[in-house]
């Protein structure tokens, strides 16, 4: 899934109580750039006034130790934008920013809200003027509106509004909530450096500023860190976990444990199940990389195959580049990955990735190998077929782009010119995270959405949510000519 796959989420950090709260949240920031490389943001607090400093890029090209110097504070929020909802530009940027009648007011979030457009249109009509496209707004705007005079209960209010997945920093003028939607779609977890507390989006993130990873902030869990100390509340009622399975398949990174387990472990396993589904006689295994390295792994271990890194990433590629006037066949594969010919030729090899959306990307990366003269080449993907779009915080495709959505394995299998194809299975996948198997939303492999996303037959991209009927598993859609 080098090119052609899902995007990364977003990212959210934040610090309570520490003198260098901004340069931490931004190292932490650092170390989750693999969800969001669209724009960053830090807003910091010295308990009188708020401070921000925002920008589009990669964190490493908006901050440095001037712009850390005016984030002034004990406070601090910050995030890392992948566009979910709404474009990508500055005044999309997060943490969004406010003053109101209690004071300043920040939010980071992670995830989409998917009544959002719903509840934004209903404030418009009672005079509310939003300056972004973002779903997080609506939430700013529902904290303002409430009626309750304590943010805590402020944030509680407006949280009973809103539908979705979320993962929530907000800051006050003086103290930090943090929020987890009640299915806990996506990851939060808490820590301790010192006398502070520090919240993130994974794991890795404690490990860079040696941050002691306490807990999961617990589905429907709100937590109030002030001058007083920490308050957990639990406002909400209790739903099943529907945590999402693809952040061990692709988006969190290996290093980090989320939903009480590591993410390289879990991943190791699919592969390993896949292996015992999906066996083939092969010379060695290749991994797609980097999404399929871990998968690749366990699959080796378990079939006995020798691991073979014979395809290389390079690393060093910027986010565009100019292509020559006389264009170069599958360029934007092959300025990212390059076989090792010598490797791969006369051999059979069984490709690992973590999965395959539109198949574009693929089917290059199918003959790129093909023309490095491998003999044979098994092609195995370490999740379920992607027939349905995310609409928790993930952008995809339309499902009429996801191929799995339109064509049998075998038809896909033609398409990308292997000489086979597996998948591994639902019922595998879950084996992977035993004792835990109804914990998990698979949406995208079943179409079962936990939460009712207000989209039609015809918008079945994440980008495209409007409020309209309920989205089902059973929209049937014609193969593309």
């Amino acid at each position: 899934m080098a090119l052609d796959g899902f995007k990364e989420e977003c990212a959210v950090m934040a610090v309570y109580g520490h003198k260098e709260a901004a340069n931490l949240t931004y190292l932490g920031l650092y170390a989750l750039q693999h969800r969001g490389q669209e724009a960053a943001g830090i807003v910091s607090s010295d308990t009188k006034r708020h401070y921000s400093e925002i920008g589009l890029g990669l964190v490493s090209e908006i901050f440095n130790g001037e712009r850390i110097e005016r984030l002034k504070g004990e406070i601090s929020i910050g995030h890392n934008r992948y566009s979910t909802h709404g474009a990508s530009m500055l005044k999309n940027a997060q943490p969004f920013a406010i003053n109101y009648y209690k004071g300043p007011l920040a939010l980071a979030h992670n995830g989409n809200l998917v009544n959002a457009d719903i509840i934004r249109t209903d404030l418009e009509k009672h005079g509310s003027i939003f300056r972004s496209t973002m779903d997080s707004e609506v939430v700013i705007h529902l904290i303002a509106k409430s009626r309750e005079t304590r943010l805590q209960d402020q944030v509680a209010d407006a949280l009973s509004t809103v539908e979705g997945a979320y993962s929530l920093a907000i800051m006050g003028e003086n103290e930090l909530i943090v929020a987890r939607d009640p299915h806990g779609f996506r990851p939060l977890v808490m820590g301790r450096l010192d006398n502070a507390y520090v919240f993130a989006s994974e794991t890795c993130a404690f490990d860079l500023i040696d941050a002691t990873f306490v807990r999961e902030v617990e589905p429907g869990e709100i937590i109030v860190v002030n001058e007083e100390g920490m308050v957990s509340l639990t406002p909400f009622a209790k739903q099943e976990p529907k945590h999402c399975i693809f952040e061990y398949i692709y988006f969190a990174r290996p290093d980090s444990n989320i939903f009480g387990a590591n993410t390289h472990k879990v991943r190791k396993e699919f592969g390993k199940q896949l292996a015992l589904t999906a066996p083939v006689e092969a010379d060695f295994v290749v991994p797609v990389p980097d999404s399929g390295i871990v998968a690749a792994l366990g699959y080796a271990e378990r079939a006995k195959i020798t691991y073979e890194k014979a395809i290389i990433r390079n690393h060093y590629v910027g986010r565009t580049f100019i292509e020559p006037v006389q264009s170069i066949r599958h360029f934007g594969v092959k300025i990212k990955l390059n076989p090792i010919r010598e490797l791969i030729k006369g051999k059979s090899v069984v490709l690992v990735d973590d999965s395959i959306v539109r198949g574009t990307t693929s089917r290059k990366l199918v003959k790129m190998v093909r023309d490095a003269g491998a003999r044979e080449i098994h092609v195995r993907i370490s999740s379920p077929p992607t027939t349905h779009p995310c609409f928790y915080g993930i952008d995809t495709p339309t499902r009429s782009e996801l191929i799995a959505s339109t064509y049998s394995v075998e038809e896909t299998r033609q398409f990308l010119g292997a000489d086979s194809l597996a998948y591994l299975s639902i019922e595998r996948m879950l084996n992977a995270v035993k004792g835990r198997e109804n914990h998990f939303c698979k949406a995208c492999f079943d179409g079962e959405y936990p939460v009712e996303t207000h989209v039609t037959e015809s918008q079945t991209s994440l980008m495209d949510i409007q409020p309209t009927a309920h989205v089902t598993a059973n929209q049937g859609l014609k193969k593309p000519a």
